[in-house]
């Protein structure tokens, strides 16, 4: 089998780079979109008080519904392609990062808010330079597991036509052929791994003071 996965990718390496970027595309798209959505309505939730349990519900509803049958629904308005590939995806990835991003938010301790206050700082200056750093790790930790979860669903976008490493996992079942799903499957753990990593580089980034070497 190690052969023919070797004899495969020798032969189809132009092809299985497309599909990686493919794969990667929609998945970036989905997340992006899924992470504005998600603060959005997580931040909404987190200041609405009896408000919040409407707007968990709704998105935790979502989230029960499979991947696959999402796609399905949405192609008779959107067709195929991209379009309802990226929209299915961003349902899935929105309730990890609206749930962060609330809980983020509910746990600032008051005495920070009650101190920006005190200086002068206005409701928006609170936001920017109070609140929402002092929530950002939770909202990155939301945003990290839709990562997960995003790239491993995007293999279903390849049964619509938006590309992706899918199409090597569904020709395998199709063929019958185990070196293709090993293929696949492979690659996308190995997309999962790499796109974990530099999520972890960029996290290091916006908050060097949590990674910072003590003494």
């Amino acid at each position: 089998m190690l052969q023919d996965c070797v004899n495969y990718i020798q032969n189809n390496y132009s092809q299985i780079a497309v599909q990686i970027l493919d794969h990667a595309r929609i998945s970036l798209l989905a997340l992006l979109a899924a992470s504005v959505i998600g603060i959005f309505f997580g931040y909404l939730a987190s200041i609405s008080g009896k408000g919040e349990r409407w707007i968990m519900g709704v998105f935790q509803v979502l989230r029960v519904i499979p991947s696959l049958a999402i796609l399905v629904l949405l192609i008779p308005v959107m067709g195929v392609g991209t379009k309802p590939a990226v929209t299915a995806l961003t349902i899935l990835a929105i309730p990890p990062v609206l749930m962060n991003t609330c809980v983020g938010f509910l746990e600032v301790p008051p005495f920070m808010v009650e101190s920006g206050k005190g200086i002068g700082m206005t409701d928006r200056e609170l936001l920017m330079h109070v609140r929402f750093p002092l929530a950002l790790p939770m909202i990155l930790s939301g945003i990290r597991s839709a990562l997960v979860e995003v790239i491993a669903s995007a293999t279903l976008a390849a049964k619509i036509g938006a590309g992706g490493l899918g199409e090597i996992i569904f020709t395998g079942l199709g063929l019958n052929r185990a070196d293709l799903l090993l293929i696949g499957g492979v690659l996308v753990g190995a997309l999962s791994l790499l796109s974990l990593a530099v999520f972890d580089l960029i996290r290091r980034l916006l908050m060097p003071y949590r990674y910072r070497k003590k003494g």
